[in-house]
């Protein structure tokens, strides 16, 4: 039983600030969600194999596969500051 003690918990938790009238609505919405969490329960799922999705998924992304990579010493030659390994910046942070 959801009463206006336990709805102002809830909405403490919740850090909502409710007037008398928000609390009343809550306190009867909070009572429905209960009781259809009763019929919930009472249904038979002996034999539902639980799970995570209610639509199959699926991976829809392509297989990894090594692939050469652009060769170092042409991607830091149109770099104004390297040392033919990395790109070098000035300090931004002292």
């Amino acid at each position: 039983m959801i009463d206006m003690e336990l709805a102002d918990y809830i909405a403490r938790l919740s850090q909502l600030e409710l007037e008398e009238g928000e609390k009343r609505a809550m306190t009867a919405e909070l009572e429905r969600i209960v009781a259809y969490m009763d019929v919930l329960n009472r249904l038979d799922t002996q034999g539902v194999e639980p799970m995570s999705h209610v639509f199959p998924v699926k991976n829809v992304l392509r297989e990894d596969a090594a692939q050469p990579s652009w060769d170092r010493g042409e991607l830091l030659a149109g770099s104004p500051g390297g040392d033919g390994e990395a790109f070098l910046a000035p300090k931004a942070v002292e």
